[in-house]
């Protein structure tokens, strides 16, 4: 899950308890050109969604290219209702949420996690597995988000006021089901992502002050930073790689990518968003994927049109949204 998917999903409307019923699967065929060395081969195309309802987005696709998930909200006469949209392959399926829903990371397994709200406003986190949603257990809190899975099925988020004042970083270990671990981590911590071999990366401290760091997964905790850098944000991880952005001079942030690694960096272009990065260290946010320190636009945007890319597998396939009179959930290829 990405630092820019935790704030859109913190935007959310607080709403009833996270609940869900199987929907219908919807299937239908999408056109995209296969991958070539030529720049025109990068292709956009429509993932099928439910046609009644008023915007659908696809939000993270699994490592593998395979797994989709997304939302979608349908007006009726009774009032609105949200809905989450699972993708495997080109068949969907929808389920109805009624608190609200934000899928944040799905895996290889397409195990699904994400940020409902329960009754009184607060974050409530779930998965969705087989068919079926599950509330993940929690701590006393005034508010327990998830921000991403691992190839395990780890995952990781975060808690507030589990200590009085703070952000505590939280684990639900693949391995005790049922379970969640408050982490060794530095203080007021906020855990983003965890990559395939149980890294965790994230940011800590208070908001215009934060610092990145990294834990290993034998728990050692290092800082991710830029030498004589300010501020520190991280966005997303995959594989040895890591985004976010830093203060370098006191005025604008500059975006880079780090190698896990050995903890160096590049600097990214300044034009591309911070949505997600793959496993081979690909970037994509807003309009553009980056690879390097250049970007190039992604087709499907124009005049009074809008595109988003919100994730990117391992195989270069890249999900998110066009708006051209209506949000629809899209796909681009050969990028």
């Amino acid at each position: 899950m990405t630092y820019t998917a935790r704030h859109r999903m913190l935007a959310g409307t607080a709403a009833g308890l996270l609940a869900a019923s199987l929907g219908v699967a919807v299937s239908a065929t999408a056109t995209a050109a296969p991958r070539t060395a030529a720049a025109s081969a990068c292709t956009i195309s429509t993932l099928p969604y439910p046609a009644d309802t008023y915007r659908a987005e696809a939000s993270v696709i699994d490592p593998s290219g395979r797994f989709v998930a997304g939302a979608a909200l349908r007006v009726l006469d009774s009032g609105n209702q949200n809905l989450l949209l699972f993708w495997d392959g080109q068949q969907v399926t929808e389920v109805d949420a009624a608190g609200g829903v934000s899928p944040v990371g799905v895996n290889e397994s397409g195990v699904v996690v994400g940020n409902g709200w329960a009754d009184n406003g607060i974050g409530r986190p779930w998965v969705y597995r087989n068919g079926q949603f599950e509330l993940l257990p929690v701590l006393p809190s005034t508010g327990i988000f998830v921000t991403d899975i691992n190839k395990a099925g780890d995952i990781v988020g975060y808690g507030s006021d589990i200590v009085a004042g703070e952000y505590v970083g939280l684990l639900w270990p693949a391995a005790r089901p049922g379970t969640v671990e408050v982490l060794n981590a530095p203080v007021n911590a906020m855990p983003i992502g965890i990559t395939a071999n149980g890294t965790i990366v994230g940011h800590a401290g208070s908001f215009g002050d934060e610092t990145g760091w990294l834990r290993r997964p034998t728990g050692r905790i290092k800082p991710l930073a830029v030498p004589g850098g300010g501020s520190t944000t991280v966005n997303a991880a995959a594989g040895s790689w890591a985004i976010g952005q830093v203060w370098l001079d006191g005025t604008s942030p500059a975006k880079v990518r780090w190698d896990l690694r050995d903890g160096s960096y590049t600097t990214l272009d300044p034009e591309v968003g911070l949505d997600d990065v793959n496993a081979k260290g690909v970037v994509v946010g807003g309009d553009r994927v980056a690879r390097g320190s250049t970007s190039q636009v992604l087709p499907g945007g124009g005049v009074r049109i809008n595109i988003g890319a919100r994730s990117i597998s391992d195989t270069g396939a890249i999900v998110g949204f066009r708006n051209a009179d209506r949000v629809t959930p899209v796909r681009w290829t050969g990028c």
